[in-house]
């Protein structure tokens, strides 16, 4: 029984995953689905993301998905960037159906990209679809090398890997080769960036990839 009951809400996901993708193609809006653990660096990255993309003339809102609180959507606000706080309340992941509600809040008109903060989480998030057309893994270098091989699921389904705070790798011990070579086991179309978070331009490339793709 239980497993019936996984596999109706997985269904019933992927059908208003498709939905929210039709609705935000009618408007020609791109989402991107970015997820990671806790502390690895995803609003950093997306803040440093919207500055690359501004500067090539992109127009961006952003979904702040957290259990709790602001914290994060006020820093996307203070950018001056339309952003709306999804709170799930305990939930481990974000659900196209919530997608669905939330982008009725945005202008889509006014917007070329949305760019979705999932739950920090390695497990939830990449098995639900969100109506996105990319999905990005951040794995930061304290997090340590071992994730993919314990997190397989993640990895094989994210189209970019963003090796985050990349600057820190001399004080751990962390083998971004091993990283490299198990993220192309689980998913050899994967592209994979080192990123040193707090260098503003450290996006360019991983954006000049995101213009191509979408």
């Amino acid at each position: 029984m239980q497993i019936k009951v996984v596999r109706q809400i997985l269904e019933w996901n992927e059908d208003c995953h498709k939905e929210v993708q039709e609705a935000l193609m009618n408007k020609n809006v791109k989402m991107i689905n970015v997820m990671g653990s806790p502390g690895a660096g995803k609003t950093t990255f997306i803040l440093n993301l919207i500055e690359e993309l501004k500067s090539k003339d992109l127009r961006v809102g952003v979904i702040e998905g957290d259990i709790e609180g602001t914290i994060d959507a006020k820093k996307i606000q203070d950018a001056g960037i339309p952003v709306v706080q999804l709170n799930t309340q305990g939930a481990c992941h974000i659900e196209a159906m919530s997608i669905k509600n939330i982008i009725e809040d945005f202008n889509l008109d006014e917007l070329d990209i949305l760019i979705v903060e999932n739950i920090g989480n390695l497990v939830c998030p990449a098995e639900f679809d969100i109506g996105e057309v990319l999905k990005v893994a951040l794995l930061s270098v304290p997090e340590g090398d071992d994730k993919v091989v314990k997190y397989p699921l993640m990895f094989s389904k994210a189209d970019a890997l963003v090796i985050a705070k990349y600057d820190m790798i001399k004080y751990f011990k962390f083998n971004d080769d091993e990283v490299r070579e198990q993220t192309l086991i689980r998913n050899p179309n994967s592209k994979i960036f080192k990123i040193n978070s707090l260098e503003k331009s450290a996006t360019k490339e991983f954006t000049e990839w995101l213009i191509k793709k979408i």
